[in-house]
């Protein structure tokens, strides 16, 4: 007799295609199609550079995606130490090696790529971690000796991501880490205790910030404080948002952000122009869209049988929902601007290959749902 975790993990590549999450698979594919447009509108209609290449490169991450959830989940969870490893020597490398602009050094130049290591990290610290509390028991889970490790794991990228600097990224990893601990189930009391640590060195912290940095918070709590300079961004898009109305003013009819109010806005403030053209409906849809990705992982977490598989659709899901939130509260100047790119939507190669790593690692759970983990 074969157990079924056997023959499913020896599945064709027929009931592979079969055993896809066909809304998940849609729902990412009309997103992306969405951002051709989009992008298209931030080069003024014309087929230019930022066009070209966002959709060469969603095409080639968006086959990524496809042929990553087709590698069963054993192969994700036995590759997910040195995963981590690998993009933790990444961000080392950057900070002797990386390229430096606009003040921060990020990126590694692979010649085909400016590789941001900071994003990869977003998933390599949920694998590990997801590996990590899936090998002990959960009576183990709030053990001091047990805590340690993830701790450094959690600690050790984001201190590298910091020094780059890139506040931003950092805070999102760290937040992605914290997720999994959390719902590996350590108690609550253990995050009051970061909670006191944090608060204890923040005013240590804020002595290094960069004078850029300082400014965009002094923006956040006052954007009116410096209307032509560090608060315009946030300002014109306020002003974007609210001129789009209810259904917008029109594909390719933006003022704000057609007449280059807008800085960014094929970037972290992609949202920004696509709300200003399609309005509350147009935004709304974007949204049930993003609802209907991180509902589709959750449900592939209910479904998968091993506890790496739920950690992991867990943990992604709900640092997939941090990143749209935060993202959509910074252009609605409810966060200070922290540089966090609105997943798939924005134009940024490394953003879109750790999301549609992560989306693949999330489908591979699905297709592998009966295969035991070990």
């Amino acid at each position: 007799m074969f157990r079924r975790g056997s023959i499913q993990s020896h599945l064709g590549l027929r009931e592979k295609i079969f055993s896809l999450d066909l809304i998940l698979f849609s729902c990412i594919l009309i997103l992306g199609v969405i951002s051709f447009f989009t992008m298209y509108s931030t080069d003024n209609g014309e087929f230019a550079y930022h066009t070209k290449s966002h959709i060469l490169r969603f095409i080639v991450f968006f086959t990524l995606f496809i042929v990553v959830s087709f590698f069963r989940t054993n192969f994700w969870y036995n590759w997910s130490i040195p995963i981590y490893i690998a993009v933790l020597s990444l961000l080392l490398l950057v900070k002797y090696f990386g390229l430096t602009s606009s003040g921060s050094q990020r990126w590694l130049n692979l010649y085909f790529l400016n590789l941001q290591p900071s994003e990869l990290m977003k998933v390599g610290l949920i694998l590990f971690l997801a590996k990590y509390y899936h090998r002990i028991s959960s009576g183990d889970v709030n053990r001091i000796k047990f805590l340690l490790t993830p701790v450094v794991a959690l600690i050790a990228p984001v201190i590298l991501v910091l020094t780059q600097p890139d506040l931003g990224t950092a805070f999102l990893v760290a937040i992605g880490g914290t997720i999994v601990i959390w719902l590996a189930g350590v108690k609550i009391k253990f995050f009051g205790y970061l909670a006191v640590i944090f608060l204890s060195i923040a005013p240590i912290a804020i002595s290094f910030l960069k004078p850029y940095q300082k400014s965009r918070i002094l923006t956040f709590l006052d954007p009116t404080r410096d209307p032509l300079g560090a608060g315009y961004q946030i300002t014109q898009s306020k002003i974007a948002i609210g001129s789009g109305g209810l259904f917008g003013k029109g594909f390719l009819n933006g003022s704000q952000s057609y007449l280059d109010y807008l800085p960014e806005k094929h970037t972290d403030f992609i949202f920004t122009l696509f709300s200003e053209e399609f309005g509350f409906a147009g935004s709304v849809f974007i949204l049930l869209l993003y609802a209907l990705i991180i509902s589709r992982i959750i449900k592939i977490g209910n479904i998968t049988r091993s506890n790496f598989g739920k950690l992991y659709c867990y943990s992604f899901a709900s640092a997939f929902f941090i990143y749209v939130v935060v993202n959509m509260m910074m252009v609605l100047g409810l966060l200070p601007i922290v540089g966090s790119p609105l997943p798939i939507m924005s134009y940024g190669g490394s953003s879109m290959m750790a999301i549609m790593l992560g989306l693949g690692i999330a489908m591979s759970c699905r297709i592998y749902k009966d295969t035991p983990v070990n």
